[in-house]
């Protein structure tokens, strides 16, 4: 008996010294310094053309470079498809760190992006070179263009050339003999050909400005005029003796947009024709264009400024002749889907609609005449993962019960039938796949908020797994070690609806206390933060939880969330208003519910938009909310780029109400508890000037706040040495010395 006590003992002490091993180990420093959790990607992954193989980077140790090697996905099988030894330009050399590779249309040639540069978001400009697999020869493109200025690049249909942009100019180069023809010249200064400007970049997520027509002969591309946007100026006052000026265009609400149009040149050069579609250019978007299979003729979808109709128009490329094939209105905003694929020997074309309250695809014959639903049901397709032709089925994700989840579903092209799950319920969380053009197969990735990415290859659509690439059982098996409490999903019910949250409580909580509670928010209709997905664990929300706070998160009426159209567009005209009062009445009904939460300690904070829906719960609920950060928040609507606030808001000069009313700097003499505002002055997205105008509000009415300006930083602020660890220091502190925390 005292030897069984005596092991008891010694297995007590040394389970208590792993937990408090483990729980030294969570420290800022080492979330975000020493990478804690050191979570592995499986890819990037292609599948090639007969559907039966992938080609995958792999790193080769004795090279220090990446293969690109092919694999069977029955058998398994690899073989090296281009090995890092034939990537070196000289003999003697190092290979060519390859960043991205794209494949020509019979796999003969691979191009091969590399010693890339970082464009707004993005690491878009680079190098190219391509690789012939037959010949074994390596080529740089855009001799006598400057280093690392080409964006794009992409093969022809036959292989045979490539066409690619450098500095605002769009060039056709000639494998064989190396000939670079310049299909524009007049790109530079207000002139963007075959790339963008910065608001279609961040609201149309339009990068890549070219297509290729079906045959080779022809390219269309956009063209963008800034001629006339209000220009915009950050100043680095950090990198030299003086201060730079960064000048750049950046339409804000309810000015005047850039021209855009879209042209179609002779890809041996010539001059260009321009589609010459109705209405003013600087109101009206042209956010895709591409040409339909098989044909002479381009599919260009067209917005007005609004952004309440999308007219799709079909142009011959030679005549630039256009009819009008469909029209999609709403009375909010009409949404930009990449569902299109063209079917049945090109006549029919899929298309993606809210028309009757939920997102569905439709079937559209090519003269528009004829619509027909494929997906049916009330839920909102989420994503389309393939179209099965051959097969006759749609693969989608859907959340249909659970909208913080996400899972595969299939339904039949004819529209018949349910819609069948793919995914095993078992696998409950964040389901992704990537699958093959037989879908047959397909890379799955899952995760949830307390399991990091698992990548396996699953058979369609029995889902039985083949391989487990990458299951990052050691990240788990780390983070299970600190002991933390899982993330809760919760329903909140504040009378008018029942929103979705999540809560986070401290490892030792005592329901018989109470804690003080911080509400992580983000609130606008870009996105949805209460999502049952890894998001690298939140470790931040879980560090700050283990300080001794109850931390929560609810996604308000008007987020991203697959609830039906009415829940996402009930937002128009009032972002700020009617989530701020979702946001109080679900942090009001939290604390009735759940007893052990203190109502004298409620802090709030978010980022980007949820730093705008923190001033404004801040200034417009003072009695409710005692602390609150704000970062990177627009505090003057008007001061955003067109697309983002007047989709949602219309314009300034026919919604002055809607505008005034839901901008915090509005409400900012109303401010009673404890305010720290963070900004980067480097910050392209939400400028600088937003954070210097709510300071001058604020001081004009004798409010005080606390300040934290980061020189240079972007956005994201996390740019340049130990940004982000002091960061988030500086929140740590923040918190600490004004939300008292722990259990009382």
């Amino acid at each position: 008996m005292r030897i069984y006590s005596l092991l008891l003992l010694l297995c007590m002490t040394a389970g208590m010294a792993v937990a408090q091993s483990a729980a030294s180990e969570f420290t800022l420093e080492n979330i975000y310094r020493n990478d804690i959790l050191r979570i592995k990607y499986f890819g990037p992954v292609r599948w090639l053309e007969d559907g039966k193989s992938y080609s995958a980077l792999e790193r080769n140790d004795h090279t220090n470079g990446r293969d690109i090697v092919r694999y069977d996905a029955k058998t398994g099988k690899r073989s090296v498809m281009v090995a890092s030894d034939d990537l070196k330009p000289l003999k003697g050399q190092a290979a060519i760190q390859v960043s991205d590779y794209r494949w020509s249309q019979d796999d003969r040639r691979v191009l091969i992006f590399t010693n890339t540069r970082r464009v707004w978001r993005y690491h878009t400009r680079g190098d190219y070179w391509v690789f012939d697999r037959n010949t074994k020869t390596l080529q740089k493109l855009g001799k006598g263009l400057a280093e690392s200025s080409l964006m794009f690049a992409k093969f022809s249909p036959q292989g045979d050339r490539v066409a690619y942009v450098s500095h605002q100019n769009v060039y056709v180069e000639e494998l064989a003999t190396g000939k670079i023809t310049a299909l524009t010249t007049d790109g530079g200064d207000n002139i963007i050909n075959g790339t963008f400007d910065w608001v279609y970049e961040e609201e149309f997520d339009c990068r890549d400005g070219f297509r290729w027509s079906p045959d080779g002969t022809k390219i269309a591309y956009w063209q963008s005029d800034t001629k006339g946007t209000g220009t915009f100026y950050m100043i680095n006052n950090v990198d030299s003796l003086y201060s730079k000026v960064i000048p750049f265009p950046y339409p804000k609400a309810g000015t005047t947009n850039s021209a855009v149009k879209v042209g179609v040149v002779n890809a041996n050069g010539g001059e260009t024709k321009w589609v010459d579609l109705p209405g003013d250019p600087r109101n009206h978007y042209i956010p895709r264009m591409d040409f339909i299979p098989n044909s002479n003729e381009l599919m260009i979808q067209q917005m007005n400024r609004l952004q309440n109709t999308n007219k799709v128009w079909v142009a011959n490329a030679e005549t630039m002749a256009f009819i009008n094939i469909l029209t999609e209105k709403e009375d909010a905003w009409v949404d930009i889907h990449d569902n299109i694929q063209w079917l049945k020997k090109d006549k029919y074309f899929t298309w993606t609609s809210e028309r009757n309250g939920y997102r569905h695809l439709y079937m559209v014959s090519r003269d528009g005449k004829s619509i027909k639903p494929i997906t049916k049901g009330k839920f909102d397709v989420v994503q389309i993962q393939c179209i099965d032709e051959k097969g006759g089925y749609v693969y989608y994700t859907a959340s249909p019960n659970e909208f913080f989840r996400k899972n595969l579903y299939r339904s039949r092209l004819d529209g018949k039938g349910e819609a069948e799950r793919i995914t095993p319920k078992e696998l409950a969380g964040h389901n992704n796949y990537q699958i093959s053009p037989t879908a047959k197969y397909a890379i799955h990735r899952f995760n949830n908020s307390s399991t990091p990415t698992v990548t396996s290859l699953v058979t369609l659509p029995g889902h039985k797994t083949v391989q487990v690439f990458e299951d990052n059982k050691a990240a788990k098996a780390q983070y299970d070690s600190f002991g933390l409490k899982t993330k809760e999903f919760i329903r909140v019910d504040i009378g008018e609806t029942v929103l979705d949250a999540w809560m986070i409580k401290p490892a030792d909580f005592n329901p018989e206390k109470k804690y003080p509670v911080i509400f992580y928010v983000y609130g606008e209709p870009f996105m949805s933060e209460v999502q049952d997905k890894w998001k690298g664990s939140d470790l931040w929300q879980q560090y700050m939880s283990q300080q001794g706070y109850i931390v929560a998160c609810v996604d308000n009426r008007g987020t991203n969330v697959p609830r039906g159209r009415d829940w996402r567009k009930c937002i128009y005209g009032q972002v700020g208003v009617l989530a701020t009062n979702d946001q109080a009445a679900a942090a009001k009904k939290i604390m009735e519910t759940y007893t052990f939460i203190d109502p004298d300690r409620v802090g709030i904070w978010g980022w980007s938009g949820g730093g705008s829906m923190t001033l404004n719960c801040m200034f417009r609920y003072p009695d409710l909310y005692k602390t609150g950060i704000a970062v990177a928040a627009v505090s003057d609507q008007r001061l955003y780029d067109t697309v983002y606030q007047e989709r949602f808001m219309g314009l300034p000069s026919q919604n002055q109400k809607g505008y005034r009313d839901g901008s915090p700097i509005t409400h900012a003499a109303n401010l009673k508890g404890n305010l720290m505002l963070i900004h980067g002055t480097g910050d392209d997205n939400v400028h600088y000037q937003s954070c210097e105008m709510l300071i001058d509000a604020l001081v004009k009415h004798n409010k005080l706040f606390s300040l934290m300006s980061y020189p240079m930083r972007s956005h994201s602020i996390y740019e340049r040495e130990n940004t982000s660890l002091h960061l988030r220091r500086t929140m740590e502190k923040y918190w600490l010395e004004n939300l008292v925390p722990g259990a009382k």
